[in-house]
């Protein structure tokens, strides 16, 4: 029942604890910049200390897989999912409704991919995909979640199948389901009503009668549990005043004896110890609070001792009875026996080279053309701005913070836990470097950062693509009350888009405050967080594919208008959900 990181396993800890569970938190590495091999001999290395105990069983490694395999150097990062669910079909046939338009098969390939890449480097254990619901965009992981709308979020459960396989014909509903080999045990997170909090302030409060939890923040979890998922993360998150993580009625009621899920309940990092507050101010009381409530697994992940000696304590005692952790150690065993564990325990280097391939790399490029909203398209519908021109007779001007920064690009949860800025990070093609590889070769291309003035009025340029947003962030350090895009950010579109016709791509996890800049601007796309393949944003900037993403969440005005989504009374939004202007492919030399 306990899960601890990396860096406190050893195979003999394994051995001695019968420790059933691993993870890699958030930059949790064997090595810098660790190749497929070093963590195939990483978690087989490990591995051999629980097939050492007495019955053999093995343990389960999992790591957070939330847009790509993000904690891996090299390999492929794609959009978080706030671009996801933008995502839409093209084609006359699909006109019918923003709805029936969606495009879950590309999270689905996307899951498939992603399960190769992790499986590539010895891990059978994701904790993805985050089916929150994002209420509020101030919340620091509005990124995370697909959209505002359950109806959109319940279509990209598609990436579970994805990620584990195709449940066979006649298979058990709620029984989980991993096809072994190139597929991977997936974890919906995070149990229940995290993206509805007061304010969107992380870990904090959901304030919503039982209809409103049950309509909104619950849907996609049964289609989750239809389709197999593993697991089920708990959030850390109240309802109304109830924390999560000890809450029977939800985890165990409802979820386990309800909705009739067979797989395991996770907690989250260090989640039983934040029942209490301040965290961990009454240990036992929070293991018997979370282990009762229905966690079978709990995600320590240092102090794993504690945990173990309390429980059994409590258990010794009749605290808590042993057919709670019957019901617990059932429900893992049953994972590993479904995803053949026991059978195929380590290993191989088999899938190693596709870590980053270029396969998967043309399936990120893919989804980043679609996951562009075109918010803007020049100051009057009869004069486009977009698609621009390869060729032009004097120079184009790329500014801004974001054009020439592939940690930018990726977000939060890539190679760190709060992500980082710079080109160092991974490999991948920045938006500028995209920009350069699309134009014409007689076209030059200028780059300045944060250009003033006196320089755009004196560069006799044809046109500006000025590319700013938020810097990298993750949970509660993404919180904001303002949505205010970073400086130097307005600077920049105010200088270069006051003098030249320019073409403002908005790299951000939600919307943000843009509405005092929109007259001014040319034409707006939101390019979310794209990940790694920046090419995606120049394929259709320059025509060689259209504009399709519609918005998946509403865009406010300002932020005194917040939390306001669609179907709200007195919705009176910048631009609505499903706002999106289209454009064709052309030949655009």
């Amino acid at each position: 029942m306990v899960q601890i990181d990396l860096t406190v396993a050893t195979p003999e800890v394994l051995k001695k604890y019968f420790i059933g569970s691993l993870l890699s938190g958030g930059g949790v590495v064997p090595a810098p910049r660790a190749s497929a091999e070093t963590w195939v001999n990483t978690v087989n290395g490990l591995q051999n200390g629980s097939l050492s105990t007495r019955l053999g069983i093995p343990m389960i490694y999992g790591i957070d897989a939330v847009h790509g395999h993000n904690n891996v150097y090299n390999a492929t990062i794609f959009p978080h999912n706030v671009g996801l669910g933008a995502t839409r079909q093209v084609g006359k046939a699909c006109e019918r409704s923003k709805f029936q338009r969606l495009d879950p098969l590309l999270v689905r390939r996307i899951g498939e991919a992603t399960a190769l890449e992790v499986r590539a480097t010895g891990i059978p254990y994701v904790f993805a995909p985050c089916i929150a619901v994002c209420r509020d965009p101030r919340w620091g992981r509005c990124y995370e979640s697909y959209s505002e709308d359950h109806k959109v979020v319940q279509a990209m459960t598609e990436i579970i199948p994805g990620l584990q396989g195709d449940i066979p014909a006649g298979f058990p509903k709620g029984v989980p389901f991993v096809d072994y080999g190139t597929k991977v045990a997936a974890c919906a997170k995070h149990f229940v009503g995290d993206g509805g909090t007061h304010k969107g302030i992380n870990e904090n409060n959901t304030v919503i009668d039982y209809h409103g939890l049950l309509s909104i923040h619950m849907p996609a979890y049964y289609d989750s549990v239809i389709k197999g998922v593993s697991t089920i993360m708990v959030s850390y998150s109240s309802w109304n005043g109830k924390k999560m993580h000890a809450n029977y009625d939800l985890v165990t009621k409802f979820l386990k004896n309800y909705l009739k899920f067979r797989g395991f309940v996770i907690s989250d990092w260090q989640g039983i110890d934040k029942i209490t507050n301040p965290p961990h101010a009454n240990y036992s009381y929070s293991v018997q609070a979370g282990v009762l409530a229905g966690i079978d697994m709990v995600m320590v992940p240092y102090n794993y001792t504690e945990f173990i000696d309390d429980l059994t304590y409590q258990v010794e005692n009749n605290i808590i009875p042993m057919s709670r952790i019957d019901d617990a150690v059932r429900r893992i065993l049953r994972v590993k026996f479904t995803m053949g564990l026991f059978e195929h325990p380590l290993a191989d280097l088999s899938l190693a080279h596709l870590v980053g391939c270029k396969m998967h790399r043309e399936l990120a490029r893919e989804a980043v053309r679609k996951s562009l909203v075109l918010l803007k398209n020049g100051q009057s519908p009869e004069e486009p701005l977009l698609p621009l021109p390869k060729k032009t007779p004097t120079s184009i001007l790329v500014a801004g913070s974001h054009a020439d920064n592939l940690g930018y690009q990726c977000g939060g949860w890539t190679m760190t836990w709060q992500g980082q800025g710079g080109n160092n990070i991974t490999s991948g093609t920045t938006i500028l470097d995209a920009i350069k590889a699309t134009v014409d070769p007689t076209t030059n291309v200028v780059y300045t950062e944060n250009p003033d003035l006196d320089y755009v009025r004196d560069g006799s340029f044809s046109y500006a693509i000025v590319v700013v947003g938020e810097t990298p962030y993750a949970e509660t350090a993404g919180d904001s009350l303002n949505l205010t895009i970073p400086f130097p950010g307005q600077t920049t579109i105010q200088n270069v888009c006051s003098v030249i016709d320019c073409v403002v791509v908005l790299i951000s996890g939600r919307p943000v405050v843009i509405e005092p800049y929109v007259p001014v601007i040319g034409a707006l796309v939101a390019a979310w967080l794209p990940g790694t393949e920046g090419q995606g944003v120049a394929d259709v900037l320059f025509g060689d594919y259209g504009f399709t993403g519609k918005l998946s969440r509403t865009w406010f005005k300002n932020v005194d208008q917040l939390p306001m989504n669609v179907g709200d009374e007195n919705y009176d939004p910048l631009f609505p959900f499903g706002f999106g202007l289209t454009t064709h492919p052309v030949n655009a030399r």
